[in-house]
């Protein structure tokens, strides 16, 4: 059956040019004002709703609030006029899916149906989904219908009911932590512990205990017999977050355990044999420390069986208004305040930045806009100065044509990644938690990473 999509224009000529253009596509009803829209969507509830803002009677906002407390809620797009941006922007805070200015141009208006009806179909699969998850965790924090993101979603739940070891690559921020869950609770082991490990945060002579355990006596302190990360998560799932910060040592016992499944504790020679899933996840180049002799090889084999990246958020632009929408709603219920909203200005601004930082830079932003800005309208110029900065040039694509006329030391790792703090670290005026948040990192890394590199820090002003 063809979807259907409800018109509500008070211009004749208006309804009968959109019909005509969605018929061939559409199950299409047509309504003169919203008392007409009213009765359609109480006979045929449409699965998207079309309708201009301004009419006689009750204007558009109207019938976009009666569509949204029908279930399953119809994809809803205003049409308005140029200077009725704020109100339309009012209603996407609402739930609205897009806005139009009017004229508008009728392949625009394909797209965007198009686009929100696959939305809705995406997001009863993540409903679907949601059934199969305990109560303790759930997808509310997955928002966005890009195709990256659906592509991601669609591997979960592909590769979830299997035991295949999972590597989940992307940039800090991207919610790597959040998919590994998902990839537990839509699994056979929902019902057994999920034992979350960050590998950088322990320090190098204390994660082989961490993730292992020691008996008594096996090292200067060890006054008693200690349980290990992999015998906790037996009966579950293991995830081993930034496992390319793990040392030589540990990696060997972990290609041990993953060809043996059994792990022996520190002071100990009796296997433990364990029945567990292990997901890990990284930020760095695994390929790239194989080839510098940093990463085992067949470690990085065992444990990309099922590889899965995470999109960016500057590749999933068309879910950042969901994103700050959720987030701002969020944030200000949790604390009791009124909704901060944005300004049509202010929300292209948000949406045109890179956000290296990903959704921990979005939701740092949305929670610092709902206390400061609490029940106001914000504009641009109440947003950070780093939104209206010229974002840092991407790093080069290389090909056969310009590997050659590229200056020497772009592929300079080390070189790179000092060059990107100190620019966090100058921009922020010295100060370690403002760098840190703009580059999506923790305090404690970014600490780490100083105090590897001093003369970064002796090259940047004192904290302001």
């Amino acid at each position: 059956m063809k979807p259907t999509v409800l018109i509500v224009d008070d211009e004749k000529h208006t309804r009968d040019g959109l019909r005509a253009a969605l018929e061939e596509k559409y199950e299409t009803f047509v309504a003169k004002d919203a008392t007409e829209a009213a009765r359609l969507m109480n006979d045929v509830p449409p699965d998207a709703v079309l309708t201009d803002l301004r009419m006689a009677g009750e204007d558009g906002m109207s019938v976009i609030d009666r569509a949204l407390k029908l279930s399953p809620q119809p994809v809803c797009i205003m049409m308005t006029a140029y200077g009725d941006v704020e109100t339309a922007v009012r209603a996407m805070n609402k739930g609205a899916y897009w806005f139009l200015q009017k004229p508008v141009d009728l392949r625009q208006v394909e797209i965007l149906l198009e686009r929100g009806l696959k939305a809705r179909s995406t997001e009863k699969e993540v409903v679907a989904l949601k059934t199969r998850l305990d109560r303790k965790f759930s997808l509310g924090e997955v928002i966005g219908s890009s195709n990256a993101l659906t592509q991601a979603i669609e591997q979960v739940r592909t590769v979830a009911p299997s035991n295949a070891t999972v590597l989940l690559l992307g940039e800090t921020g991207t919610g790597k932590e959040l998919f590994a869950q998902m990839i537990h609770q839509a699994s056979p082991r929902s019902k057994g512990p999920f034992v979350a490990v960050h590998c950088a945060a322990i320090p190098a002579n204390l994660l082989e205990s961490e993730l292992f355990g020691h008996e008594r006596g096996a090292f200067t302190g060890a006054n008693e017999r200690r349980v290990g990360r992999f015998e906790s998560a037996d009966g579950g799932t293991l995830f081993l977050d930034e496992i390319g910060e793990i040392d030589a040592t540990t990696q060997i016992k972990l290609l041990r355990f993953l060809e043996t499944r059994s792990v022996e504790r520190l002071g100990s020679h009796k296997p433990i044999s364990l029945d567990l899933r292990l997901v890990c996840a990284t930020n760095r180049d695994l390929r790239q420390m194989v080839a510098e002799g940093k990463f085992r090889e067949d470690l990085y084999y065992r444990l990309s069986v099922v590889p899965l990246r995470l999109p960016p958020l500057r590749e999933r632009r068309d879910d950042i208004p969901l994103l700050l929408t959720h987030y701002l709603k969020k944030f200000a219920s949790e604390n009791n305040t009124a909704e901060a909203k944005l300004s049509s200005a202010a929300l292209t601004t948000l949406v045109q930045y890179g956000w290296p930082g990903n959704i921990r830079e979005l939701r740092n932003t949305c929670e610092n806009l709902a206390v400061l800005r609490a029940g106001k309208n914000v504009e641009v110029a109440d947003l950070d100065p780093r939104f209206t900065q010229p974002a840092i040039s991407p790093r080069p694509v290389v090909t056969p044509t310009t590997l050659g006329t590229m200056a020497p030391g772009v592929f300079d790792r080390e070189q790179n990644e000092k060059n990107l703090l100190r620019q966090a670290l100058a921009s922020a005026g010295g100060n370690r938690t403002k760098a840190a948040e703009a580059l999506g990192i923790s305090r404690r890394t970014l600490h780490r990473k100083l105090l590897q590199w001093p003369e970064l820090e002796a090259s940047t002003p004192p904290p302001s």
